[in-house]
């Protein structure tokens, strides 16, 4: 397939590489064999691009391969190059007009995500993008389940949180295409106009609550300016306002902020993530920021 890959820059599971296919510039990502998501992993991430394209911009599939574990083959799937440069290096030399640019851009593709209605929450499953089950648990529940190892008042001061949390998201009871895992580092973007060129990494994607991309995209970055352009841009094509949508873009985004924390330690994503949970269970405030971050 190809005779001189390299690990793809700022790739964090060590699975991404970039190099020739045919000629053409790619990006195979590799599925190892007892992959947690099974073998037909490569397939449902291809069906997943195949879905949104023309809703975004997102790579042409060149190829897909499922595993064969009995000759140890991982699975694979090869993409086409697309240009532009990571978002999230471009982000840091922003000025106060650029920063409204990326805002806008990346609020559109989540509101873009968040029109395309599915009938119920859940993993997609095969090339057919079957819907599998979520766990049957609310956030206080997880909350309980996923940080054990935290004492029980800091376990009570943020489940307290989390069933406030909770009943926002009830308020909106539509189910809708997530990506999951948007944010700057999962995007690629002109450098001069500031849009997107495309949007990477789709492996976490599933059905589900339409607010929880927002609430990705605002997790960690919080320049004033890109707040203000995601959520306008969002409810300009959505409907609602900016101060519900802020509301119900942080209490969407507990469930996965928890989920990090319990691994803080890992990786410097999880120690961000348990920072900020520590804040939210302390301030009982769920917009809370750790102090001197």
């Amino acid at each position: 397939m190809g005779t001189s890959f390299a690990p793809l820059p700022g790739g964090h599971s060590g699975r991404t590489f970039v190099g020739d296919v045919a000629g053409e510039r790619a990006v195979v990502r590799i599925y190892p064999p007892g992959d947690a998501r099974g073998p037909e992993a490569p397939e449902t991430d291809a069906a997943v691009l195949r879905l949104v394209r023309g809703l975004l911009p997102v790579p042409d599939v060149v190829d897909v391969r499922r595993e064969d574990a009995a000759a140890g083959q991982p699975g694979l799937l090869v993409t086409s190059w697309m240009p532009g440069e990571r978002g999230d290096l471009v982000a840091p030399g922003l000025d106060e007009a650029g920063w409204r640019r990326f805002g806008r851009a990346m609020g559109h593709a989540a509101a873009t995500l968040a029109g395309m209605p599915v009938l119920r929450p859940g993993p997609f499953v095969g090339t057919a993008l079957e819907l599998g089950e979520f766990p049957d648990e609310d956030l206080s529940e997880w909350v309980e389940s996923r940080l054990a190892g935290w004492s029980v008042s800091d376990r009570s001061r943020l489940a307290g949180v989390a069933d406030e949390a909770q009943d926002v998201l009830d308020a909106l009871r539509r189910t809708c295409l997530v990506h999951s895992d948007l944010n700057p580092k999962n995007v690629l973007v002109d450098p001069a106009t500031l849009e997107l060129t495309a949007v990477l990494d789709w492996e976490f994607a599933h059905a589900g609550h339409p607010w929880t991309d927002v609430g990705n995209l605002l997790r960690f970055e919080r320049h004033p300016a890109y707040v203000e352009a995601v959520l306008e841009a969002w409810t300009t094509l959505r409907g609602g306002s900016p101060d519900a949508l802020l509301d119900g873009a942080r209490a969407a985004d507990l469930r996965a902020l928890v989920d990090l924390a319990a691994r803080a330690g890992d990786h410097p994503v999880a120690n961000r993530a348990a920072s900020l949970v520590h804040a939210i269970a302390e301030s009982g405030d769920l917009h809370a920021w750790p102090d001197g971050s």
